[in-house]
């Protein structure tokens, strides 16, 4: 059974939902995830042990939340080339922080990313629930 270390930041709570969502579509298949907050991470250490990395920001303002900003430099000293990775977020306007994350953890980590982010406005609304559920199912077909 693989590990994969979901982290999310939030500013209204809908990017917390997602990474618990996207955790049940990984825990489905039969691994296991573990969801954080940003806060729960304080050194490059804490990524290790994991098999699979998938990161979660809302866009503010055109961008991902400073606490995501913050973990992306300290994420760059663990060493997560190889390994299967996402990038989820809600949006209100325009959903740019998934994309910014997901090519942070392409191209700079050189993970093997899923075929793109996750962008929801909500989990509520056009089947946001299975959409989410989905992408954490995508992320455990990259661990078999």
């Amino acid at each position: 059974m693989a590990k994969v270390l979901i982290i999310f930041t939030t500013r209204s709570g809908e990017t917390e939902k997602m990474a618990n969502i996207i955790a049940e579509g990984i825990r489905f298949s039969g691994n296991e995830a573990v969801v954080k907050s940003v806060k729960d991470i304080s050194s490059e250490n804490d990524f290790a042990g994991y098999d699979a990395l998938v990161l979660g920001s809302p866009t503010y303002h055109g961008d991902m939340i400073q606490p995501m900003k913050t973990l992306l430099f300290l994420a760059e000293k663990a060493e997560l080339e190889g390994k299967p990775g996402g990038a989820f977020g809600s949006f209100g306007w325009s959903g740019e922080a998934p994309d910014r994350i997901f090519d942070t953890m392409k191209h700079i980590y050189k993970m093997d990313m899923v075929s793109g982010p996750l962008r929801l406005k909500s989990t509520y609304i056009g089947g946001g629930i299975t959409m989410a559920q989905d992408y954490g199912k995508e992320i455990a077909k990259k661990l078999a």
